[in-house]
């Protein structure tokens, strides 16, 4: 039978300064002026809207992804944030999570984040190397990155994740590590540190650039980089997420714990359980700014909805669980999908024959093999 899990709250801002080559986010190049004020009032009846799904429920996390966030001034991050606490029971220790772009953010305006009541700060790095910055199409060099990391410090910033990546076009080895160096070097709690990937529909998709790393070079980077995480005191507990102890992103792991969350702003994605009609609902929203300001104004829906259908389920609570070391329990799987663990247990059998999971004492986790094989292993409960 399903249970209610913890719930979060997603909020989209779909602008950035220009949109990089490698990024299939829904993101679109920011007008000269801003309308901050009427998207705001836009996520507020959205959020209106979707109120009837989690009427009572605590909210544990709110994260502000993009598109750049940080465009978006303090006043307007606080306008937001005022009036969703005053829609939902927002928990004591709430994690509010900003992602910045290092190219569009200043001291005063990190204080002004902290007034607001953003406790968390995701910098969208990629890269301390200002040729492969360069060839990534980012608006800022390696010495604005470190200046916007120091100057969030400064604010009174202390979780604060950088993003990097690694298999770069003209990257090597050596490269990927000083990268890391640079990032240590700035004592951040998370760092999220993953492969550059083609996504279809990208300008890197339809001409990839010339000089990235084959399969084998890009392996041996993740595992030299791998192993100076480690040495550095961040634990990896995620395919892509390495953590001082005690700052793994709450946010994050409600998401791959198959955790539930409000997603309001424009092409944002939402999963709520519904127990008292046995429905687990994933909800959308229209995906062009003007279009979904547009109609958040107005009577008409802003998105759209389904109901994940029970052959469904497994696949997608695998999609998430397993990218985590831990795993999972499989009492956490019947609470959170309404299944009995019994409708998994010959995929489940197959795939530690194969050597590719491990169960023991009720848990669920990737083998080393499995953990370099996980699409495989999350395959296997496609309907």
């Amino acid at each position: 039978m399903l249970s209610l899990p913890p719930l979060s709250l997603y909020v989209h801002v779909p602008w950035c300064v220009r949109k990089c080559p490698y990024c299939d986010f829904n993101s679109h190049r920011a007008p000269e002026a801003l309308p901050q004020r009427e998207y705001v009032a836009a996520l507020l009846a959205d959020l209106e809207q979707d109120l009837p799904l989690v009427w009572g429920r605590p909210v544990t996390s709110v994260f502000f992804g993009g598109g750049t966030p940080s465009l978006f001034s303090g006043e307007a991050i606080g306008e937001f944030l005022d009036g969703a606490a005053a829609r939902l029971r927002f928990r004591p220790d709430l994690e509010v999570t900003l992602e910045t772009n290092p190219g569009t953010v200043e001291h005063d305006r990190f204080d002004a984040y902290a007034r607001a009541g953003v406790n968390r700060l995701s910098f969208g790095i990629q890269s301390f190397d200002d040729g492969c910055l360069t060839r990534l199409g980012r608006i800022h060099d390696s010495a604005q990155a470190e200046r916007a990391v120091k100057l969030a410090q400064d604010a009174g910033f202390t979780n604060i994740n950088l993003d990097l990546m690694y298999a770069l076009p003209g990257q090597s080895a050596a490269m990927a590590l000083a990268d890391l160096e640079r990032a240590i070097a700035l004592a951040p709690a998370h760092l999220s540190h993953y492969q550059l990937t083609l996504e279809e529909g990208t300008p890197f998709a339809r001409q990839p650039p010339a000089g990235i790393p084959e399969g084998d070079t890009a392996w041996d980077m993740q595992e030299a980089c791998q192993a100076r995480l480690a040495q550095a005191g961040f634990a990896q507990y995620e395919v892509s997420a390495y953590a001082r102890e005690g700052r793994q992103c709450a946010h994050n792991l409600n998401y791959w714990r198959f955790g539930d969350y409000l997603g309001i702003g424009a092409g944002a994605h939402g999963k709520i359980t519904l127990p008292s009609r046995d429905a687990i609902l994933r909800r959308w929203k229209l995906k062009h700014p003007k279009t979904y300001m547009d109609a958040a104004g107005s009577i008409a829906r802003i998105g759209g909805d389904e109901c994940l259908a029970n052959e469904r389920r497994p696949f997608d609570y695998m999609l998430n669980a397993l990218r985590l070391r831990e795993g999972f329990a499989l009492s956490d799987f019947e609470a959170r999908t309404g299944l009995a663990r019994e409708s998994i247990a010959a995929t489940l059998e197959t795939l530690v024959g194969r050597g590719l999971l491990e169960s023991r004492e009720g848990r669920v986790r990737p083998s080393d093999l499995g953990w370099r094989f996980l699409n495989d292993a999350m395959e296997a409960f496609l309907p």
